[in-house]
This record gives structure tokens, sequence and C-alpha cells, in this order.
């Protein structure tokens, strides 16, 4: 593992992962949550997010990242601030749950995506749901997902396999003790 790998893991299982029952957005109950905005928000974690999700999507070739709001912002902006201390130009996008009524009327924001090669992103994911959603979005504005990556799997691997969408994660529930 890379300096940087071994840093975020500790960081996670130190202050991501907490213990006791909790009810997921898919509804499944968990003996545990794993809190990623608590290392995606973090001073000394979000740069670590950054440099492990382009590490980890090092072999693919995209120009933005995003996916949906809220869990997919500050991965994305992290990769995106990585990407530039890298020397590399990689913009950032924000999907909506839902498209705004007013203004422009746009459910992705940010730069244009259209003929764009995109890889979407979440912090972690137990259905595909979130990230299958980003992806249904990022094609109707015309972009070309790539592939899919999250910080930590947490079961979503079928479901983003059977869209069809090759499936990076940086960690697994072994890499953390939980499986």
């Amino acid at each position: 593992m890379s300096d940087a790998r071994d840093a975020l893991l500790r960081q996670i299982k130190d202050k991501a992962v907490v213990h006791g029952k909790v009810t997921l957005s898919s509804g499944r109950e968990a003996d545990y949550y794993i809190d990623l905005r608590r290392i995606t928000l973090d001073a000394e974690a979000a740069p670590l997010v950054g440099q492990v999700m382009l590490d980890a999507t090092a072999e693919l070739e995209y120009d933005a990242v995003g996916g949906l709001t809220l869990g997919a912002d500050p991965v994305a902006t992290s990769m995106l601030h990585a990407a530039a201390a890298r020397g590399r130009r990689l913009d950032a996008f924000v999907v909506r749950k839902a498209q705004k009524t007013h203004g422009l009327q746009r459910r992705i924001e940010g730069p244009d995506i259209a003929g764009r090669r995109v890889l979407i992103v979440e912090d972690t994911s137990t259905t595909g749901g979130s990230p299958l959603t980003a992806v249904e979005a990022a094609r109707e504005a015309g972009a070309e997902v790539v592939a899919v990556a999250t910080i930590v799997e947490r079961g979503a691997a079928p479901a983003i396999a059977d869209a069809g969408f090759r499936y990076l994660p940086a960690y697994s529930l072994a890499d953390l003790g939980l499986s």
C-alpha cells in the first residue's frame, strides 16, 4: 500500500466507523455505520481521499468526476484538488437529486459534461442506487461514463456490474476489519 492509502485507511478506521444499530439509506439495518463525511470533510483526511481515489482510477481516461449530491461532492472536489497538485486538469460536477425548477433548471451543476469522459464517484454504497442514479443523469447530459468508483465498497458491486459498469472501490469491508 502507498503511504497515502495506509494513512487514509487509518483515518477511516479511527474516525468514520461507528458501531451500533443503524438504518442505512437503502432501508437495510446494520450493526455499524461508515460515516465517510467525517473523512471527506476533514482537513487531514480529505487531501488523502483525492490522492487515493486518483491512484485507484489511474488506469482510466476521464476528464471530469462527480456524482449524486451529497456523498459524491467532497470526493469529487478532493480529486479535483489532488489532480491539480499533480499538474492534471480535472473538472468536478454535482448531480442534483432532482432538476431545479428555477434559474437554468439544471440537474448537473458545474462545467458542461456533454461529450466528455466522466468518472462517477460516491463515498460508499450498499445497493449502488446513488451512483447508478448519477450514471443515468450523466448519460442524459451527454457524457460517456467510464466507471464508478467509491472510497468503501459496502455491497454495491453486483448492482454496478449488472448495470455494465466497471467498479473501482478503494477499500473493502475486509480492509476495515468489518467483513
